[in-house]
């Protein structure tokens, strides 16, 4: 039961991601925003998670009430949605309550669930977000004939992630509020510098994709349907990915970043290099398997196995990473958005790969 009850919070999680992330930047193009504008829209939520997860340092714990308040302000802020988003300021508003919200959400279920399934099963069970992020993009691309419908998926999909996450939770002996213990919560930044570091630049590169991908093939002449197939595609190799992945992670994990980050650079080159090349663009998403799905498990693994603080790792994880780096990311793809955006991109994710030569290895223990 419990596999099921977190693949169905993933499930729904990412369906949420899926409607933000491939169709609200085209509905803010219809809508008449401009690309710097879309860029600034998408670097607040990443600023929040980035900023949010210092509060958890010495002022505040991630307990079940925080929890709960961050579900019910994701939901309300979806609501705002309708009513704003016309308007670029705002606007604003509500995607800075969802980033500061969804960065609490997600990490205080992913800690669980690697503390309570073996790595190989918290993969499967991962992959579910995956399938749900998949078919949303295959069947809103399909459905998307105005803005409302794309704010009405958001909505049902934010609302099945409040109920499952309730679920999760409630009357659930391992979210009681347990005394702190004083090794835990210490927490050293410097003690990985250049893991920071090398997470930061890995997603500041992945900002060309989460938010001008869509816009990016559209514009070169593949359709909104082909290009939601190409998301999907990139899903499928996740999935699988996520499923065989195991063996994988009892490996060096640092040794497994680098490469994930190596086959990244060829990625981003690739939609460069061949920018209305659909063949090329289906070879680009198959990368996905590793830049996204190996590279979140490994790093996520990495920083479990340095920090005791499981919970303030992952929610740091998620904020310099997803969060700093989104935040760049969102705001540098919105500038260099054109004909050489994916260069760009591919020069961020080399950054990113020679941080990891920096790692010293005594301190990944």
């Amino acid at each position: 039961m419990l596999f099921f009850k977190i693949s169905a919070f993933f499930f729904s999680y990412f369906s949420v991601t899926a409607v933000y992330v491939i169709f609200m930047p085209k509905i803010l193009q219809m809508i008449g925003y401009s690309s710097l504008q879309i860029g600034v829209v998408f670097a607040l939520a990443p600023l929040m998670r980035f900023l949010v997860p210092f509060l958890f340092l010495k002022h505040i714990e991630l307990n079940k009430k925080v929890f709960y308040i961050s579900l019910i302000s994701v939901f309300l802020s979806s609501l705002l949605f309708y009513i704003t988003i016309k308007n670029f300021y705002l606007f604003m508003i509500p995607n800075l309550i969802i980033g500061a919200s969804l960065g609490l959400v997600l990490p205080y279920i992913e800690t669980y669930a690697m503390g309570h399934l073996q790595k190989g099963n918290f993969g499967k069970c991962r992959m579910f977000g995956s399938f749900g992020f998949m078919i949303t993009g295959i069947l809103l691309a399909k459905d998307l004939d105005s803005y409302i419908i794309g704010l009405n998926y958001y909505l049902f999909f934010v609302i099945t992630v409040l109920l499952f996450g309730f679920w999760i939770t409630h009357n659930n002996e391992d979210f009681k509020q347990k005394e702190k213990n004083p090794d835990e919560e210490k927490f050293d930044l410097k003690k990985v510098t250049y893991l920071w570091v090398s997470l930061f630049f890995m997603q500041i590169s992945f900002g060309a994709f989460y938010n001008f991908f869509t816009i990016y093939e559209t514009e070169r002449g593949i359709s909104l349907e082909m290009t939601s197939y190409l998301w999907a595609f990139g899903v499928i190799c996740e999935i699988v990915f996520f499923y065989f992945q195991g063996p994988l992670l009892q490996k060096n994990l640092l040794s497994v970043l680098k490469f994930s980050v190596f086959l990244t650079i060829l990625r981003w080159l690739i939609l460069f290099l061949f920018p209305q090349s659909l063949v090329m663009s289906f070879v680009s998403q198959s990368f996905h398997a590793v830049s996204f799905a190996l590279h979140h498990t490994a790093a996520i693994s990495l920083l479990y196995s340095i920090y005791q603080n499981k919970k303030l790792s992952a929610q740091f994880y998620y904020g310099f990473s997803f969060g700093l780096g989104g935040f760049v990311g969102a705001l540098l793809a919105g500038y260099f958005y054109g004909d050489y955006l994916y260069l760009y991109a591919s020069f961020m994710a080399l950054l990113s790969f020679l941080a990891l030569f920096k790692v010293k290895k005594t301190n990944l223990i």
